[in-house]
């Protein structure tokens, strides 16, 4: 088993954050990723926005950092934790866009780059960005299997329903010989899509009955993971209930522990988080080599 974090700070949902992400900024993000990655922390995550409707930001939020420019600075300031998109929007980008950025990212960071994606939702940022809304599903299919063929080649080549590519060099471009890709959903599409086209699945949305049932129908390849997130975890105060609360997740299929905490400040947030590793000592902690 092997937990990341959901970063505080670069998003804030109305009922999610604590209220002091509302006042904090680059020093304490940089000391929260530090102290992750320092305890071995698998991943940590940056979400992607563009712009949100006002008359939705009170249930969606509306601070959103950039995924690309936030993980590019974290990755400067970490050694070992990789750095993964919680999710990228397929429709926004080229697949040879998110090959040339995020493979620079995957260079940057010494192949540290998991790639989280997602069909999307905001019809309105679709829109406004001017991207397709209405074929987004088959859409995001071919993307993926435009990017795997792009990913980590010089000069790549693909012809798909929705795009196609050859005689083009893109350089840089990424250093993993394959890119982790989680796709994020809350269908059974979404689903099969990571079964079909990608390394895991990372269900919103769902309780953790529902997500059990859809991975018992289907057949999962070698490998794959599932990325659960528990509710708020408080392993300093209530280590009985963060200890049962894990276990539920474990039970409804996850590989991979997206964790979020209780916490009323940066200071109290990386304590909690150095707790939960003592609290699992035998997870898959992956901690940096002495410099």
């Amino acid at each position: 088993m092997r937990f990341g974090i959901l970063t505080p700070i670069v998003i804030r949902q109305p009922t999610e954050a604590a209220p002091w992400e509302g006042t904090a900024g680059v020093a304490e993000l940089s000391r929260i990723a530090q102290a992750a990655d320092q305890l071995g922390y698998h991943h940590l995550t940056c979400s992607e926005h563009v712009a949100i409707p006002a008359a939705g930001a009170e249930s969606r939020g509306s601070t959103y950092w950039d995924p690309l420019a936030t993980l590019g600075y974290l990755a400067g300031r970490t050694r070992q934790i990789r750095l993964a998109t919680n999710v990228l929007v397929l429709g926004y980008h080229h697949p040879l866009a998110i090959a040339k950025s995020y493979g620079t990212l995957d260079q940057l960071s010494d192949g540290r780059v998991v790639l989280g994606v997602g069909v999307g939702s905001l019809e309105e940022e679709f829109d406004l960005l001017g991207a397709p809304f209405a074929d987004r599903g088959p859409r995001a299919d071919d993307a993926i299997r435009a990017l795997r063929a792009a990913w980590a080649k010089a000069v790549p080549e693909y012809a798909g329903t929705h795009y196609s590519f050859r005689d083009l060099v893109v350089d840089p471009h990424g250093c993993q010989p394959r890119l982790p890709i989680w796709v994020g959903g809350r269908t059974r599409r979404s689903l099969r899509r990571a079964c079909e086209l990608g390394d895991g699945w990372k269900p919103f949305g769902l309780t953790f009955t529902e997500i059990a049932a859809l991975l018992r129908a289907v057949d999962r390849p070698a490998g794959f993971e599932v990325i659960l997130q528990p509710r708020n975890l408080d392993p300093l105060g209530d280590p009985a209930g963060t200890r049962s609360n894990i276990e539920r997740v474990i039970e409804a299929g996850a590989t991979v522990i997206n964790t979020k905490f209780a916490h009323h400040s940066a200071d109290h947030l990386i304590e909690q988080l150095a707790a939960l590793t003592e609290l699992f000592p035998d997870a898959g902690w992956t901690r940096p080599a002495p410099l």
